[in-house]
């Protein structure tokens, strides 16, 4: 999953993150709720673990906005010291998918998000991948760029889900071989004809190309902005 955790409390963000990234995870740290907030609209998780009691905007108030004027539905695990009824109930009703009080187990927060994860996917709300001006609603696989409907046979469909849940990292050439074809990848050949197809498609009649060639390495999808 790819994760958001907004903590201010350095040492908890890093005993989640420390936990977390070797299982797998893909976490990006906020300490604040203003600086969360910005990361949780701009981009697309999985799941956001939400800490309650946030310098510069609070987990509460910080909840409402996401769910009201940004409109976005990511799942959220709030995180509270408080366990009093009255204050699970508030966490509830700004937005909250479920909480957990400290001190909690790492096992229980990881068992959650998961939970949560999955019941949004169950629930076929919409998630829509952005890299700059590419879009792709992995719910009903469209893919626009700009005002531009973009049609992809399945390969390099699910190249691009890849690359976008990652952007902007760079995938290592192994890594996209795995995720296709398992352990029984083709020729060697075949990965680059498949990105071909998928750069003709997304890149074409643009001056502002997104899918890059680290040679050596792998492939990035990236804004043009992005070093």
């Amino acid at each position: 999953m790819r994760l958001l955790i907004i903590e201010d409390n350095r040492d908890i963000a890093a005993n989640l993150t420390d936990y977390l990234s070797p299982r797998g995870h893909v976490v990006d740290v906020a300490g604040d709720g203003i600086g969360g907030l910005h990361l949780a609209v701009t981009n697309d998780y999985d799941a956001i673990v939400l800490d309650l009691m946030l310098p510069g905007l609070d987990g509460l108030t910080l909840c409402r906005k996401l769910r009201g004027i940004a409109g976005k539905h990511t799942p959220v695990l709030m995180l509270t010291a408080r366990d009093s009824l009255d204050d699970k109930v508030l966490g509830l009703e700004a937005g909250a998918d479920d909480y957990v009080v400290k001190p909690y187990a790492l096992r229980e927060v990881e068992a959650r998000l998961r939970t949560i994860a999955r019941r949004a996917q169950a629930h076929g709300q919409s998630q829509v991948l952005r890299v700059d001006d590419l879009c792709f609603d992995v719910g009903t696989y469209r893919v626009t760029r700009g005002e531009r409907r973009i049609d992809l046979p399945p390969i390099p469909l699910k190249l691009l889900e890849l690359l976008m849940r990652a952007s902007p990292r760079v995938v290592p050439k192994q890594e996209m071989e795995a995720a296709v074809w398992g352990n029984h990848p083709p020729d060697s050949d075949a990965l680059k004809a498949h990105l071909y197809v998928l750069r003709s498609a997304i890149d074409k009649a643009t001056e502002t190309p997104l899918l890059r060639t680290v040679r050596g390495i792998g492939y990035q999808l990236a804004g043009h902005a992005t070093p």
